[in-house]
């Protein structure tokens, strides 16, 4: 039997389909997330940053617990702005120019890598000096407001501890628990206002005169007797008198949202840890007109 001829089947290994190959690219996954740091590490150097609130020294604007975006930009950009602060003192901003009066910055302190945050009061070439509390601007005091008093509620992240806030701690018909201060509004030279506490006679209460320098502004936070700002001395952790504009990180903006520190290891808790009310509200200084 004369056999049919055929062409040649391929090999078996032609046949079957290549295996894919499974084996995991480690220098592209590790170039990947390389990438990925260095995209949000620049973005929060250049453009903007969360920031927590750790302290009482801005209340009632802000509260302990509350979180906030701080925009970069506003200002230029100067040695503070790296996340991290890992430059030393560097003279000059990029594309800088000066805060405005009233808003609220964070601030790197000479002799700490840490970030403060506090409002502006003076500008260069100002006179500042407080008397008995008042702020007087080139010789002129600080218009002030008598407020009603306000209460903030007392919770874990606002404790209204006694010693900062004598007398402060008040109970309702309900039995909720509340922190009542004093409260006034403070309106500056340009019509920014803003509200701020004053629990009475405080060794911060008296100071200056001094001049701001060129190139430095005058920083004090809204809670002026818990506050530690310009107005105190670096060895008591403040910041010494006015600062270089170079250690202003940036201008905050809002707040994301707001924690009272209340909530446990139950996940359960967590909702209830958020404060209502606070999420989205701006933190620039409202205008007034002159002739209020």
């Amino acid at each position: 039997m004369t056999a049919i001829d055929q062409p040649d089947a391929p090999p078996i290994a032609q046949q079957q389909a290549a295996p894919e190959d499974r084996r995991i690219n480690w220098w592209q996954e590790v170039k990947s997330i390389t990438l990925l740091i260095l995209a949000v590490l620049a973005f929060h150097s250049f453009v903007a940053k969360p920031f927590y609130i750790p302290s009482e020294s801005m209340m009632p604007a802000l509260l302990t617990g509350d979180r906030l975006v701080v925009s970069k930009f506003p200002y230029g950009w100067s040695y503070v702005s790296p996340s991290f602060h890992p430059l030393p003192f560097l003279k000059g901003r990029l594309l800088g120019r000066l805060p405005e009066r009233g808003d609220i910055v964070i601030v790197s302190p000479q002799n700490r890598r840490e970030d403060y945050i506090k409002r502006v009061i003076g500008l260069p070439g100002d006179i500042v000096e407080v008397r008995g509390g008042q702020v007087i601007l080139n010789g002129t005091p600080v218009r002030q407001r008598m407020l009603k008093p306000l209460r903030i509620p007392v919770d874990g992240n606002a404790p209204c501890p006694p010693i900062q806030f004598p007398g402060a701690l008040v109970t309702d018909a309900s039995g909720k628990s509340w922190c009542e201060l004093p409260v006034r509004q403070e309106i500056l030279p340009n019509g920014r206002s803003y509200t701020i506490i004053d629990t009475g006679p405080s060794a911060l209460d008296w100071y200056g005169p001094v001049r701001v320098p060129a190139d430095h502004v005058f920083l004090m936070g809204d809670n002026r007797d818990n506050s530690a700002d310009s107005r105190a001395p670096l060895e008591e952790n403040g910041l010494g008198g006015p600062v270089p504009w170079e250690a202003i990180g940036g201008r905050a903006e809002f707040i994301t949202f707001s924690l009272d520190g209340d909530a446990t290891w139950n996940p359960l808790s967590w909702l209830h840890a958020f404060r209502s009310g606070r999420a989205g509200n701006s933190l620039r200084a409202a205008g007034v007109t002159p002739a209020q």
